[in-house]
């Protein structure tokens, strides 16, 4: 847009610049609605004090698209040199070397990742401090095609076993067709532990319910069961953060759901954007659950009593 001046965002003692603040990002294609660059801005300042503690201290990958969720996109790691010093960085270990990641750890770098047109912020499930030993297990509910009563009810069925298995456990819409299942963990076991866990914890709910959930990785060997994904679990692997938007029309929104909005009829997937989803985050539906990590040792011998 010609004449489209930068703005001033005022966050947390720092001043960011929102270039083109009037650039539509999300062009509003059949009837979804339209979402500038501007828009998305005044989304994150105000889901900050939510979406950060999910951010802080996790090396972040980037779902960039400088021309709207239309145009190329592309996925970022490594942070560029361009970037302010005063936005984190963090360099973790990769096989031959290492990769320099942005850590999302301030309202400000939140909306300068928004002014470099990063739609989608995908989150460790380790920290900087210990990148080897994930805090989080994710279980991630993707159906086979696009109806929602398959995951609503993948979602009961695991969020029983997790309850026998003594686990909390979080739910969050994807923003895209699924559910995310999230277990805290006391980040003392390492990806390999935790992932062999999660499936087989995976594999005692597909064993059980063989008609309706897998956990075959390939596409052609499901069916039409939904999926349930957990390699998600591992090392430099990474999840859709809380709060964050995806790169689909309507702009919606990941938000985090308590387990009782799992029986609204008018849930779904997608069903908030950034024109509501800060409403449905300050009710706090996860209510401090994720700062009650678990370890799975005793998790462990009760699923062995089940198989």
């Amino acid at each position: 847009m010609s004449g489209d001046g930068p703005r001033t965002v005022r966050a947390g003692g720092r001043t960011v610049e929102i270039h083109r603040p009037g650039k539509v990002l999300f062009p509003g294609d059949g009837g979804a609605g339209e979402y500038t660059k501007g828009d998305l801005a005044d989304y994150h300042l105000a889901v900050a004090p939510y979406m950060l503690p999910h951010l802080r201290g996790r090396p972040l990958m980037l779902d960039r698209r400088p021309d709207g969720v239309g145009g190329p996109s592309f996925m970022q790691k490594n942070t560029p040199d361009h970037y302010p010093d005063w936005i984190t960085r963090a360099d973790v270990a990769k096989e031959g070397g290492t990769v320099t990641h942005t850590v999302c750890d301030s309202a400000a770098t939140l909306l300068y990742l928004v002014d470099q047109a990063s739609i989608t912020l995908h989150r460790w499930l380790s920290r900087t401090t210990r990148t080897g030993h994930p805090d989080r297990l994710v279980f991630d509910l993707d159906p086979a095609v696009d109806d929602f009563e398959t995951v609503r009810e993948a979602a009961r069925l695991l969020g029983e076993l997790l309850v026998e298995l003594k686990l909390p456990s979080a739910l969050m819409t994807t923003g895209s067709r699924g559910l995310h299942v999230i277990v805290p963990l006391t980040g003392r076991h390492d990806f390999d532990e935790v992932r062999a866990f999660a499936r087989e914890v995976a594999d005692t709910l597909a064993g059980a319910h063989s008609d309706r959930l897998t956990t075959a990785a390939r596409k052609k060997d499901r069916g039409d069961r939904l999926y349930l994904d957990v390699q998600r679990n591992a090392y430099a692997q990474t999840a859709v953060a809380p709060c964050t938007v995806r790169a689909l029309p309507g702009a919606p929104v990941a938000v985090p759901i308590s387990w009782d909005q799992l029986d609204d009829p008018a849930l779904h997937a997608r069903r908030w954007t950034v024109a509501d989803a800060v409403e449905q985050v300050r009710t706090d539906p996860w209510a401090g659950l994720l700062s009650r990590g678990r370890s799975l040792v005793p998790a462990r011998r009760r699923l062995a009593g089940l198989r």
